[in-house]
């Protein structure tokens, strides 16, 4: 096999050798949030007409289970090779820096669309879906993951230890995921935070695979997939530039 064939099977078999921790757990988790948020919420919110609750939660939990996974295993793998030290063996290695990335944002692309089917598929019988446009669902679905596979990149890059990992993912992945949009509308906000909520990445990503499954959605999915287009270009950009200088794996 071509070099980054080889590195992409590697990730790949990483992250499946441990699924019921990668794959299995983040479904359990997703299908908690729809059990807790679902029941309390089932008769008193209506975000779309014709559309319960419930069903609109479900596009959201799988979207934001996609990209959180789809970014903890680039991330993961690069921070745990850099400790452990055996990042030494991909280093040595005839890989171009574009062998890099298609291989751990492909993988982490892999993992994120599993999780985020599974989800789907465990959920799918709390609530309908109508699958208005299954195309936009996987456009959202394949960039969103691309997106945060590249993020992850850099975040493994970046991080030296565990704990700066985890910041990392505490701070910057967890808030923007949950103020995204995946439990409300938007619309329901005060205008600040509305504003707000449209200088998040996130909110596009999960926005656009709703209209998606509904054919309803808070903006045009035009400009969603504008602004996850333009973003994936620009994150994509700087990792390649980062894998290519070797920004801290090579001294």
């Amino acid at each position: 096999m071509s070099g980054w064939r080889a590195l992409f099977v590697k990730e790949v078999l990483r992250f499946w050798k441990v699924a019921f921790q990668t794959v299995a757990a983040p479904i359990v988790t997703a299908l908690l949030y729809l059990l807790i948020f679902g029941h309390v919420l089932e008769e008193h919110v209506q975000v779309y007409d014709g559309v319960s609750y419930t069903a609109f939660l479900l596009p959201g939990l799988a979207m934001m289970s996609l990209l959180q996974n789809a970014f903890a295993n680039s991330s993961s793998s690069l921070i745990q090779s850099k400790i452990m030290g055996n990042l030494v063996f991909v280093l040595v290695a005839p890989l171009s820096h574009w062998a890099w990335l298609v291989a751990y944002v492909g993988s982490s692309v892999l993992r994120g669309l599993v999780v985020g089917g599974g989800v789907l598929l465990v959920t799918a019988w709390f609530a309908p879906l109508r699958w208005a446009h299954p195309g936009w669902i996987l456009t959202f679905a394949v960039l969103g993951a691309a997106l945060m596979g590249s993020l992850g990149v850099i975040a493994g890059l970046w991080a030296e230890k565990f704990d700066q990992m985890a910041a990392f993912q505490n701070f910057i992945i967890m808030p923007m995921t949950f103020l995204s949009g995946v439990f409300y509308s938007i619309h329901s906000l005060p205008p600040v935070r509305q504003a707000v909520s449209h200088l998040n990445p996130f909110f596009y990503m999960i926005d656009g695979a709703r209209y998606g499954f509904f054919g309803v959605s808070d903006v045009s999915p035009w400009l969603s997939l504008a602004v996850v287009s333009v973003a994936l270009l620009g994150v994509a950009g700087l990792t390649v530039h980062l894998l290519r200088i070797g920004y801290k794996i090579r001294h």
